[in-house]
Formats: structure tokens, C-alpha cells, sequence
């Protein structure tokens, strides 16, 4: 009776542990398609001139369009530095509501400035760091200078949505992680001389969609991107 007994315990263990192994089984190809799901959910886009060559420090950005709940918003910041007295890097976006700071790393003090609509501030003239960083709270294009150096400009794009980039010497950023639903893609550069075309996608959580902007931008000197 009681090998009965103890046979019939270790089949019903015997089973437990089948069990428990299909499950795991299970997970681990449930989040192993979870993972590949969002390495896949991406956009890849590229910023060209006219002739085909690359635009760097473009800024590109997703809109949502059909309703998507987006993520909320962390308490954001970002940084600009001013070394050898030019702002790195020349150009920023970020999601409104985020605070930049601009350290001040060169060894002569700097005034940085801007009378743009979306942000008009002005930081005196400081070495180090400010001891309040700038809280861009408008959308917009916001144009940084300094009022000692007049070569020194920067360019802080507000957006109001968490999904932007900037290409880099390549001409090519992707997004990731996007809220699966309808989007349409822009594209920013401060040398453009009209607003590249946008276009509309549709994400359905595992795609991978190319393409390309085509900026027809007058070229001027900008602090090289850094891939």
C-alpha cells in the first residue's frame, strides 16, 4: 500500500514537473516574441539633400495621429555644453516640459540667450555651470546664442511627443518602441529652405518601416555630429 501510495505521489510530481516545464517552455517563447516584437517595431529614416548626400543634425519625429495612448512623460532633462566656445550639440530635440542645462566648460565666461516665441530666457554671464537649467514648457524652434560670441549658436526643437532623433553623420536615425497606430513623420533642419514633405504610417507593433526625407537645405558651418 504504501509503495502504492508512493508511486502514485511521484507520478502526480512526475506530472507537476512536466507541467511546470511547458510553462516555462511557454514564457520563454512568449518573451522571447515579446522581445522580437519590439526590436522590430522601428522606424528607420534617413534625412538627404537634393543630390542624395546625407544631412546630419536633422531632427525627425513620429506624430500620433489615431488616438494612441502615449507614455507619460518622465521628469526630463537634457544638457548643452559650451567648449572652445561653441554649444555641443548645435542641435537639440527634446519633449516639452524638459529642463536643459548649458555647463559652461571653457575658461572665459558666456552669456547664452534666446528671444525665440516658444522660450525667451537669459542666463548672465557665468563660468561652470547655471545654477537653473532653462524648462522648455511651448512647442517650437528655439534659436541659442550668445551675446559675447556671435558664432556660437545652438537650436533646441520642443516636441510633444516622446518619439525623435537626430541623424547623425550618416543621415540616419530610427525610433523605436512606438505605441502600435497611425503616425505621421516629420523632419526638421535648421539650414532647410522649406519644410521636407511629411508622411503618414501605420504601426502595428512588429513592423519595420524605411524612409527617406529629402531636405533641400542652404549648408552652413555646424559643430560635426557624433555618431
Amino acid at each position: 500500500m504504501s509503495f502504492a501510495l508512493n508511486q502514485d505521489t511521484l507520478g502526480r510530481a512526475g506530472r507537476a514537473l512536466v507541467l511546470l516545464a511547458a510553462l516555462a517552455a511557454g514564457m520563454a517563447v512568449s518573451l522571447r516574441a515579446g522581445s522580437a516584437a519590439v526590436e522590430t517595431n522601428r522606424l528607420a529614416l534617413a534625412v538627404v539633400d537634393p543630390g542624395g548626400d546625407a544631412v546630419e543634425q536633422a531632427i525627425v519625429w513620429a506624430v500620433p495621429v489615431s488616438g494612441q495612448v502615449l507614455p507619460q512623460a518622465p521628469r526630463a532633462t537634457a544638457q548643452i555644453r559650451q567648449v572652445d566656445s561653441v554649444f555641443v550639440p548645435a542641435v537639440t530635440p527634446v519633449r516639452v516640459g524638459t529642463a536643459v542645462s548649458f555647463p559652461n566648460l571653457d575658461d572665459v565666461r558666456h552669456n547664452v540667450y534666446s528671444f525665440s516665441p516658444p522660450k525667451i530666457f537669459s542666463l548672465s554671464l557665468y563660468l561652470g555651470t547655471h545654477a537653473e537649467p532653462v524648462v522648455f514648457d511651448k512647442p517650437g524652434e528655439v534659436v541659442i546664442g550668445c551675446n559675447i560670441h556671435d558664432r556660437m549658436l545652438a537650436y533646441v526643437l520642443a516636441l510633444e511627443t516622446p518619439y525623435f532623433g537626430t541623424t547623425g553623420r550618416s543621415g540616419r536615425v530610427e525610433l523605436a518602441g512606438l505605441v502600435p497606430g497611425e503616425y505621421e513623420l516629420h523632419a526638421w533642419h535648421p539650414d532647410q529652405k522649406a519644410t521636407p514633405a511629411t508622411r503618414r504610417v501605420t504601426v502595428r507593433g512588429s513592423d519595420k518601416i524605411d524612409h527617406r526625407f529629402t531636405a533641400d537645405i542652404a549648408r552652413r558651418w555646424l559643430p560635426p555630429a557624433r555618431d
